[in-house]
């Protein structure tokens, strides 16, 4: 009887052994997004080099190739980061033929991310810009339309979609916690690019008129942009009304370095202020609805006060209520179908955010509001 067991038991073992590659293969870990970098003259770029290049144990992203035709720039970022400069190619093209990434993350000037869609889209390569999406509404649909042909995602990256706080004001929102939404305040800026010290190759292109598409006004006021509309589910407004300044000519002479818009919805308003003048850093919003509101201070601390209580409260958000720790893992994780589009990064949202600068920059020039049809 023994003998017999022993028997069964071997001509079992490779079904078992089968089985169990089976199954440890479908709970394996993904293999890492193969990630191209285009340009590096986006000060942005330090956050997918800290991920790829020197955080251990990530199996989020591998960098297989970046695109920068500035050879010193490269050399700069080879040595701070410790890659080989056998991963930098001249051209995009160039990077995109001979790595075969199967998405890229753009760093370069903001005129520049429709010819990086354009390359990478009939290639069946995923995108992720750094905002805005573009500099003109033309270029954002044109780009919208090759993601959509070519089935490929097209994301856009901003510092607060990863902020726990808007995401747990949004959920109060949903929850209709603070009624009807009346009023959006978004403040977003700094000291100015140039006071805070950003590298001179960033300077350059975020300082002129066609290549960043304006100053402080696209620099800061897409935030606002995009949370707005995200609040409003995608809900373009009637009109937008904007207001620049040239405070500090002598630094800025080509670009805006204060800029104030104001959207306006058939029954909410937003207001966004977008400044290279704040006395310090800021990101932060304001969200009020019939019945009460919240207010985040920066990526986890927020006020809130809501109908019956007396006074406001503090309360405190977490990196779990955003969608990912960060915009790579995120990425990776949409490519490979491990979750969902968020609408705070979709690309309908992004269309809309660039609908809303240039009607904003339209409306700065000429003094009048600008109806949207």
């Amino acid at each position: 009887m023994n003998k017999l067991f022993c028997i069964c038991k071997i001509a079992l073992l490779p079904a078992i052994l089968l089985v169990a590659h089976l199954v440890t293969a479908q709970t394996a870990a993904p293999k890492p997004l193969r990630i191209g970098i285009v340009g590096m003259e986006h000060s942005h770029v330090y956050g997918i080099l800290n991920k790829g290049f020197r955080e251990k144990n990530q199996t989020d992203v591998e960098i297989v190739g970046i695109a920068e035709p500035n050879r010193e720039l490269a050399e700069r970022f080879s040595k701070q980061f410790n890659f080989p400069m056998s991963l930098v190619y001249a051209t995009l093209e160039e990077m995109l033929d001979k790595t075969k990434p199967e998405a890229v993350t753009d760093f370069r000037r903001i005129v520049s991310h429709r010819k990086t869609v354009e390359a990478c889209a009939p290639r069946k390569i995923h995108v992720m810009v750094e905002k805005p999406l573009a500099t003109t509404y033309a270029d954002a649909k044109a780009m919208a339309a090759l993601a959509r042909k070519h089935n490929i995602q097209l994301l856009t990256n901003y510092e607060t979609t990863w902020y726990g706080s808007n995401h747990k004001a949004y959920t109060l929102s949903e929850q209709k916690a603070l009624g009807d939404l009346r009023k959006i305040v978004v403040h977003d800026g700094h000291e100015g690019p140039k006071e805070i010290g950003v590298m001179p190759e960033f300077l350059t292109w975020l300082t002129d008129p066609v290549e960043n598409g304006a100053g402080a006004l696209f620099d800061f006021g897409c935030y606002g942009a995009n949370l707005s509309t995200w609040l409003m589910h995608n809900q373009r407004p009637t009109s937008v009304m904007a207001v620049t300044q040239q405070i500090k000519p002598d630094i800025y002479p080509k670009v805006d370095d204060e800029a104030t818009i104001v959207l306006t919805y058939p029954k909410t308003q937003t207001i966004i202020q977008g400044s290279w003048n704040w006395p310090f850093g800021r990101k932060d919003m304001e969200v009020y609805g019939q019945t009460g509101y919240v207010k985040t201070i920066d990526g986890t601390r927020m006020t809130i006060r809501l109908k019956n209580e007396k006074t406001e409260r503090s309360d405190n958000a977490t990196q779990a209520d955003a969608p990912a720790k960060d915009p790579f893992t995120y990425f990776a994780q949409l490519v490979h179908g491990e979750t969902k589009p968020d609408e705070l990064t979709s690309l309908e949202n992004n269309l809309i955010v660039v609908e809303i600068l240039d009607a904003a920059r339209q409306s700065a020039k000429t003094g009048k509001a600008v109806k949207l049809n």
